[in-house]
């Protein structure tokens, strides 16, 4: 098959999966199980793509100045700060960390 094809494939798998969204009943999407699976799922899988964007460069697991800009990011989301400050805080810890020799 070609590529094309495996697109159009994917398109529609989207597509349907979405569509099978909009057919569940209101009555099972309000229940108190599903909200906290629902909850717990996305902060599962937000934290899965931090991590992978942390630790892993390639095939491999890597240790590098992007730890000590999650470590920084994360104490200044201790400390409450706006959401733009703690972008900038992880970007300057990465930058510092980077120029004191860490790859």
């Amino acid at each position: 098959m070609s590529l094309w094809v495996w697109v159009l494939l994917a398109c529609g798998a989207a597509y349907a999966t979405k569509l099978v969204g909009y057919l569940v009943p209101g009555s099972w999407l309000g229940h108190p199980l599903v909200t906290r699976i629902s909850g717990t799922m996305t902060v599962a899988l937000l934290a899965a793509l931090v991590a992978m964007n942390t630790f892993s460069q390639g095939s491999g697991i890597v240790f590098d100045a992007r730890i000590g800009a999650l470590v920084a990011a994360g104490i200044a989301l201790l400390l409450r700060a706006p959401f733009i400050v703690v972008v900038i805080v992880g970007a300057a810890a990465a930058a510092g960390l980077r120029l004191l020799g860490l790859p």
